[in-house]
């Protein structure tokens, strides 16, 4: 479909689209749905996004429902698309009855008390973030970002690769990351050779055949 080959400069709002969250999906024993109602259904406890913390008190804001909505509204927008191009490229596939809501929330808790719940540890399992602060070049928005152009950034000799949306939704997967890489290894080719021609000078009248072969100086 080339879905995770569409550039960032395809979007109107790039600074925005890089900061979206990705899907969350599995590929164990073929791949299977991950559907957090059918999570609740079976006994897990959902709530809203999580607001305060007082000693051992959690607050959480009453959209659990909403929230749930939401993803599965693009849960199937993303399988309209998928069917969209199984008709627009003539593609023979199975059809799939339509996603029915196995649970719903009857109302939407908003505070946890750890202690009368019985719960005595917490885990973040919330993933993780960049933290470029080790790098001191000034290249980084007021986010923490590096501004760069699919990962060259301003300061020479400075790349960045496997970025999300470094030039596409792959870029930050193993399916787009080669593409990216080698995009980098050409430029920072292109960078040596011209630093080592900047570097020689040469006569005018120099005849070409004495003009430097600099693949095997940058290769080394």
């Amino acid at each position: 479909m080339g879905h995770y080959a569409r550039g960032i400069d395809e979007f109107g709002d790039a600074d925005e689209v890089r900061l979206r969250a990705n899907h969350y999906m599995t590929g164990r024993d073929g791949g299977r749905d991950i559907d957090l109602r059918a999570f609740a259904r079976d006994g897990m406890r959902l709530y809203g996004h999580l607001r305060a913390i007082s000693a051992t008190r959690l607050d959480f804001a009453g959209d659990l429902a909403q929230s749930l909505d939401n993803a599965d509204a693009v849960a199937e927008g993303i399988k309209d698309a998928i069917d969209r191009y199984i008709d627009s490229a003539g593609i023979v596939a199975p059809a799939e009855a339509r996603y029915v809501p196995v649970w719903r929330p009857d109302s939407s808790p908003s505070v946890l008390d750890l202690a009368a719940s019985g719960i005595s540890a917490v885990v973040w399992a919330t993933g993780f973030h960049r933290d470029h602060r080790w790098i001191e070049v000034p290249i980084f928005d007021g986010r923490g970002y590096p501004t760069h152009e699919r990962g060259v950034t301003g300061c020479p000799g400075l790349y960045f690769l496997g970025l999300p949306w470094q030039w596409t939704w792959g870029s930050g997967r193993f399916a787009g990351v080669a593409q990216d890489a080698a995009y980098l290894s050409s430029r920072i080719l292109d960078a040596r050779r011209q630093r080592f021609t900047d570097e020689v000078s040469w006569l005018a009248g120099t005849p070409t055949e004495t003009y430097p072969q600099v693949e095997w100086w940058a290769a080394a």
